[in-house]
């Protein structure tokens, strides 16, 4: 019996899912959030094909270990730029480190993400999950889309999630000050925020030879969360965590999305994994997505960036 619409990701779940045996040797692929769960094990699988992988990360220590254990085990070269994705201060320094160090960048995949049980604000007055999950990935690719662009082809994956199903957005109180915060809700808000701009960003980038999608990526074991309370830190342990699935599922998935030849000209779909996927009807609204694109080149003031991006581009011609 097949399921109703909404619930299909349910069945897409269980789906085999595409692979590519495609190499990526030489291209230049930054992975934010790579310490961990999915963007550790999508810089495993984009390593093992032989790409150039940039990790953006925010603990040193741990992107330290993460850059041996690549070197050891696939050789090829591994560079880490750090960056705390509360602070927008810090994306436009590693964007401007990536800039300087990278002529050309051949993907861009932005995986950094939180998941809040309370609510909280970034330094910069955001809420947390919204400012670190769409702000900061949104801010990282502006910047950086003018390189991506030089470097055509280039590809855009945004880790999205099947979160963005509980909803959430209210664009006259992104803040949560006039609701009370609900984590899932809260997560689901940025996440289908993210998930409208890829629709906007994909029509702006017709024939320029980069696209974007956005993926979940699978149940799997990953650390998101584990920043809040203890309660929460033993739940996720003990009750969630033995359910879910090995994060190398996701990796293969975004290599795939990343690297098989006949996603080149692929723009402006979600994928479970790897089978494509309608979502939710709210994430969906494309009159909402162009409000959303403005609020958030407000919010991270992206107009006072028009000459730095501008710079950099001019000088890798150089």
């Amino acid at each position: 019996m097949k399921l109703p619409e909404e619930l299909q990701f349910i069945a897409n779940a269980r789906l085999p899912q595409k692979t590519t045996d495609a190499r990526m040797d030489g291209r230049v692929c930054i992975v934010t959030g790579a310490t961990s769960g999915v963007g550790h094990a999508a810089v495993r699988r984009l390593a093992r094909g032989g790409a150039q992988v940039v990790m953006v990360c925010r603990n040193g220590e741990k992107a330290a270990a993460v850059q041996a254990e690549l070197a050891r085990e696939y050789g090829g070269q591994t560079d880490v730029v750090l960056a705390d994705f509360t602070r927008l201060a810090d994306v436009r320094a590693a964007t401007a480190t990536i800039l300087e160090r990278y002529p050309r960048i051949d993907v861009l995949i932005n995986n950094a993400g939180v998941h809040m049980t309370h609510r909280t604000l970034t330094v910069d007055g955001h809420e947390t999950a919204f400012g670190v999950n769409h702000l900061a990935s949104f801010l990282l690719t502006q910047l950086l889309l003018d390189r991506l662009k030089s470097s055509a082809p280039a590809r855009i994956i945004q880790v999205n999630s099947q979160g963005h199903r509980f909803g959430g957005l209210d664009l006259d109180d992104l803040t949560w000050a006039r609701r009370r915060y609900v984590g899932l809700r809260g997560y689901g808000a940025a996440k289908t925020a993210q998930l409208l701009t890829v629709w906007e960003l994909a029509d702006r980038l017709a024939g320029s030879g980069v696209t974007i999608n956005a993926m979940h990526p699978g149940a799997v074991k990953s650390n998101i969360g584990m920043n809040n309370g203890l309660l929460y830190r033993l739940y996720n342990r003990i009750v969630i965590r033995p359910f879910l699935k090995d994060p190398a599922i996701s990796g293969d998935a975004i290599y795939y999305l990343a690297a098989a030849p006949e996603m080149a000209d692929v723009s402006g779909k979600f994928f479970n994994l790897t089978i494509e996927e309608k979502p939710a009807a709210h994430a969906l609204d494309h009159a909402v997505g162009k409000r959303v694109w403005a609020i958030s080149e407000a919010l991270t003031h992206l107009d006072e960036d028009a000459d730095f991006t501008t710079n950099f581009h001019e000088s890798s011609r150089m």
